[in-house]
């Protein structure tokens, strides 16, 4: 089978990006040991800043992985970074539903290539007030369900002070902590095979969900709301500044 990516792209981001990404902020992890060293595997994040991507890569890479997202469409006609996107395998996202679909159909392409697959179930930062993860949509579900990839839930507090959501400048200086946490696959094996279920779609992402927000938990040491927040029920209050993680 061929690959869809080159090896010398990702070779490169490597020897340019991996020493850039452990100088601009200070990293904590935990869970390493929970992403599996080779097969498919769907990694399952929540989503606060436009930094989450570089902590991300590096947390992943030093995993043992070489991520493969699913990005904005935009990005990729950039110039050299769509070049670079496309040749380190990444999958681009257009807004339409059929685009979308499509994307998911190359994630699963992906990981019968035996890759690591990073889906933001959000699909986009979060809109909750307080930065916890939301209500989220159902396609890392699917992707799952007809894999059978097993999903590894993340969480990260830290990058929303690095890059607030919203904003274009970062804040380096001080250097700033992250701490990442990967948690253990989770069980998902009474919707096997169901992903054509709406029913089971959701309550496999309200599964999911679940785990990553309990990791999140874990790493700011309060109770998540009793009730996630949904976009597509209310609108939330502006966002707050950037709040400082706990060292």
């Amino acid at each position: 089978m061929s690959k869809s990516y080159s090896p010398a792209w990702r070779m490169f981001t490597v020897i340019v990006f991996r020493p850039l990404l452990h100088v601009l902020v200070r990293n904590k992890w935990a869970g390493q040991e929970n992403i599996p060293k080779k097969g498919p595997v769907i990694i399952a994040p929540n989503h606060m800043s436009y930094a989450d991507w570089g902590t991300d890569c590096l947390f992943f890479y030093e995993a043992g992985r070489y991520p493969t997202f699913l990005i904005k469409a935009s990005a990729f006609k950039v110039k050299f970074i769509g070049k670079m996107l496309y040749g380190c395998g990444q999958i681009p996202v257009n807004r339409g539903a059929a685009d979308a679909a499509l994307a998911l159909k190359q994630a699963e392409q992906a990981l019968g290539e035996g890759a690591a697959v990073i889906i933001y179930p959000e699909g986009t930062a979060t809109r909750d007030p307080d930065l916890w993860p939301m209500v989220a949509k159902t396609g890392v579900a699917r992707v799952a369900l007809a894999t059978g990839a097993p999903v590894i839930p993340v969480a990260r507090w830290g990058t929303q002070v690095v890059l607030p959501y919203g904003s274009k400048k970062a804040k380096l200086w001080p250097r700033q902590t992250v701490r990442t946490v990967a948690g253990p696959p989770v069980d998902l094996s009474q919707w096997a095979g169901k992903q054509t279920s709406a029913k089971a779609l959701r309550a496999a992402t309200d599964a999911i969900m679940a785990d990553v927000t309990a990791l999140v938990a874990s790493l700011r040491g309060e109770e998540p709301p009793a009730v996630a927040f949904d976009p597509a029920k209310a609108v939330a209050p502006a966002k707050p500044p950037g709040q400082e993680p706990a060292s």
